[in-house]
Order: C-alpha cells, then sequence, then structure tokens
C-alpha cells in the first residue's frame, strides 16, 4: 500500500544520511564478511531479479514500486528531482535500497530484531499493518447501486444546485419611521444609491449601499429571508425589516448561478460520497460486532 511505501522511503533516506553519499559497485565479487551469517537460505525471486546483496534478490518490480512511491513525495514545484530516466534507477538501487539492504542484514547479525523495543516496535508496526490490510479489504467489498445515486440524487436535488448568488444594494436606518420615508421616496422614482449615500447608516452608503454578489449565509436571517425571497425580482426594491443593525430596504441588481445540475453532472460525485459513508458504516459495524464478540476488561483505576 502507498502508505507502507512512502514511509519506507523515509527509513531509506534517513539511512542514506547516516551511512553517507559514496557509491556501492554491484557488480564486482566482495570477500565474504559477518553480514553473510544473516543469510543462510537463498530467498526464492519473485520477479525480474536485477540485484543480489549478500544472496538477498533486489527485483525490478520491487525497484519500480520504491521509485514510483519516491516521486510521489516530491515536491510539485521540484520536477526535477523525481526518478524518471534509467541511470537514476541505477543510482537509486545502488545507493538507496542497497545500502539500506546491507544495513538491515548487519543489524539482524548484531541480532537487534531480538531487542525488546524493537520487537514492540516491529509487532506495532505489524498491528497497524495488518489493520490497514483489513479495512481495505471490506472497503473493497462495498458497492453502490445506480440506483442508489439516483435516490440520492432524486432526494436531495435541492441541495445539488450551484450556489445562487444576487447583487443587491442596501439602505440602513435607526427608525421605521425614518425607513418609511425612504420607501416613499423610493416608490416615488428616486434613485436608490443616491438615497443610499445620504440616508443610509451603513459602512457602504459611500458605495451606494452595493453589497455586490453575495450567498446566502453571507448576513443574517432576516437579510437571507428577504434578500433570497422568490418574490424578490430583478430591479425592484423590498419591503422594510428590522435586522441587527436596524430598518433595512434592499434592492436586487442582479442574479447568477442557482442552476439545478443534472444527475450526470453530479454521479460521480454522488457515488464517491455514497461509497465513503457505505464504507465507514461497514467497518464501524465490524467493529461493533467484533466487540461485542470479544471479552473487554478495563482498569481503569490503574491509568495515571
Amino acid at each position: 500500500m502507498k502508505i507502507k511505501i512512502i514511509s519506507t522511503v523515509a527509513v531509506f533516506l534517513l539511512v542514506s544520511a547516516i551511512v553517507g553519499c559514496d557509491k556501492l559497485g554491484l557488480g564486482v565479487q566482495k570477500k565474504p564478511t559477518a553480514t553473510l551469517k544473516a543469510q543462510k537460505e537463498v530467498p526464492v525471486v519473485k520477479g525480474t531479479l536485477i540485484a543480489r546483496v549478500n544472496n538477498t534478490p533486489l527485483t525490478l518490480e520491487e525497484l519500480n514500486k520504491e521509485v514510483e512511491a519516491f516521486n510521489t513525495i516530491v515536491p510539485e514545484d521540484q520536477p526535477q528531482a523525481r526518478i524518471t530516466t534509467r541511470d537514476q534507477k541505477i543510482d537509486y538501487l545502488k545507493n538507496e535500497m542497497t545500502r539500506r539492504l546491507l544495513m538491515n542484514q548487519e543489524a539482524l547479525v548484531r541480532g537487534l530484531d531480538k531487542k525488546d523495543e524493537v520487537v514492540q516496535a516491529l509487532e506495532k508496526t505489524k498491528q497497524d499493518l495488518l489493520v490497514m490490510e483489513l479495512v481495505r479489504q471490506e472497503a473493497e467489498r462495498v458497492d453502490v447501486t445506480s440506483q442508489e445515486v439516483e435516490e440520492y440524487y432524486n432526494g436531495f436535488k435541492d441541495q445539488l444546485k450551484e450556489p445562487e448568488e444576487r447583487q443587491l444594494r442596501e439602505i440602513i436606518v435607526l427608525s421605521e419611521p425614518e425607513a418609511k420615508e425612504v420607501l416613499i421616496q423610493l416608490l416615488q422614482g428616486a434613485d436608490f444609491a443616491n438615497l443610499a449615500r445620504g440616508r443610509s447608516k451603513a459602512a457602504n452608503a459611500k458605495d451606494g449601499g452595493d453589497l455586490g454578489y453575495i450567498q446566502p449565509g453571507k448576513k443574517s436571517a432576516q437579510f437571507d429571508a428577504v434578500a433570497f425571497s422568490d418574490t424578490l425580482e430583478v430591479g425592484k426594491t423590498s419591503n422594510i425589516f428590522k435586522g441587527p443593525e436596524g430598518y433595512y430596504i434592499l434592492k436586487l441588481e442582479g442574479k447568477k448561478g442557482g442552476k439545478q445540475r443534472s444527475l450526470t453532472e453530479m454521479w460521480d460525485d454522488i457515488k464517491r460520497g455514497l461509497t465513503y459513508l457505505k464504507q465507514q458504516k461497514k467497518i464501524n459495524d465490524l467493529i461493533d460486532k467484533l466487540s461485542r464478540e470479544a471479552k473487554l476488561e478495563y482498569y481503569e483505576g490503574d491509568i495515571r
């Protein structure tokens, strides 16, 4: 799995820093050393053999997986750091994979794999990897049908619209009588922007009360109820309403968005979301089942 591989690559880089940058030749037959004791049997080669390190085989498939994982952690703004050529792969084989394998063999010769803290860490890593593999297998068994996608779309069609934005102007005054005076002037044909400059107490009064294009949720609930009402038409003003800062009058200048997205447009997103939800439920159901069947004992009094 990619997570496992990336973690391994990080270890490779650490080992490289410890060992240094000297090149290692693989074509020369070297004298047997103590590390050979760690390799008593010749492992079976599973793939295309490209090297042996004290009888331990390294395959092309392993190299390509590590190179692929390495390239995924290279920052996008540093493409030159990726491994892309045959020579770069050979260099990686000799100066990353080989070095790491030699260090691993020496660690085994010294019996470091028997140290308590190492055994515990290896067991924890094994446990994590097994859990990840179990989750992966359970997630793979989840399937979302076409009917489920269609039912979700039909049930939540209104929420799947493009966000609607409205261009609005506002006039805010402190009293209802003053708001009624302003509204009468507007009904008699006064220019909204000019009235906003002269009468509005809002910070945008100097801009003729212009709010630009906004979406629901940017202002108060009272504001949204009027500003995004189906009855407010472009070019028209609203009635007076009370809001957090005083008495408001709005003018709708324009609309955009709010288009209903088709099932075809939403299909992949809906299926992806439903798949995730079903995967989560499947994992949670499995954990609940295992918890019911397990013997669980907690000694909370000993927790300090």
